[in-house]
């Protein structure tokens, strides 16, 4: 179990990754006037999401119990520089990212229902705002595993 613990941060930015590739290839094949594969592509980045929110919330769930830890929190002290960018990225990131699910669902709900000028005018907001979430959660992964982890001292 602490295994999986420890591997979910890098599947979740993995994901949020995959979001935000499939949400400009949707961008794309709408562009194309590709609308059959614009609503696949769509969908699929909508279960890529669904599947990264359960990795997600599995992730928080267990790794107090698992690990005895709390959320990982940034290295402000030994980072200070880059905490100022973190902090903001972080903090539209989660505002936001609380946003995603309403408007998602809203926006292919009216796409389904063939609802079109709905669902544009609703897109033209949900798309912008999604794929600055997906963006963010990479960067905000980065930052916490990969750029700016804590200095051990060595013996």
């Amino acid at each position: 179990m602490e295994s999986l613990v420890r591997v979910l941060p890098h599947i979740n930015a993995s994901l949020n990754g995959l979001a935000a590739v499939l949400l400009v290839v949707g961008w794309v094949l709408i562009k194309q006037r590709r609308e059959v594969a614009h609503k696949w592509c769509m969908l699929s980045c909508f279960g890529v999401s669904v599947v990264f929110l359960a990795c997600y919330l599995t992730y928080h769930g267990l790794r107090h119990q698992v690990l005895g830890e709390t959320s990982k929190m940034f290295p402000a002290a030994t980072y200070p520089t880059a905490a100022w960018f973190y902090y903001p990225i972080l903090i539209t990131h989660v505002i936001l990212a609380a946003l995603v699910p309403f408007l998602a669902i809203a926006t292919i709900y009216f796409g389904l229902k063939d609802q079109r000028q709905r669902h544009i005018r609703l897109a033209r907001w949900t798309f912008p705002i999604w794929l600055y979430v997906s963006v963010t959660g990479v960067i905000v992964y980065l930052m916490l595993y990969q750029w700016f982890v804590p200095q051990v001292p060595i013996p």
